[in-house]
């Protein structure tokens, strides 16, 4: 990831197409050690390529992944009541102890 930052940065700047020698100068900058391997593959399938193109394509192909979050809430309402119920009994448990903590602040704040 921090070859690919590095050749972005720099295409950014206005360096159409980075050499090893630029990105292992903007990575030496902050300290970094670049990897010639990886950095010599990055260069190679980059090569004669734009990358707001792949970029964009990319994003495209992002777009059809379907996130986690709606399916794993669905499969969980749907696999009964009891571990519904169970959670309920957590969060009432939880409440309590904010609650109790709460109660120890002594009627200030630390920013107040």
């Amino acid at each position: 990831m921090r070859h690919l930052a590095a050749y972005l940065l720099l295409q950014i700047g206005g360096n159409a197409s980075p050499t090893a020698a630029d990105i292992k100068k903007v990575l030496g900058a902050v300290g970094i050690e670049a990897d010639d391997e990886r950095l010599e593959k990055l260069i190679s399938e980059l090569e004669g390529k734009d990358v707001n193109a792949l970029i964009a394509e990319g994003s495209a192909k992002l777009a059809s992944v379907p996130s986690g979050g709606a399916v794993a809430a669905a499969g969980g309402a749907a696999a009964g009541g009891a571990p519904a119920a169970a959670a309920e009994e957590k969060k009432e448990e939880e409440k309590k102890e904010e609650k109790e903590e709460s109660d120890d602040d002594m009627g200030f704040g630390l920013f107040d």
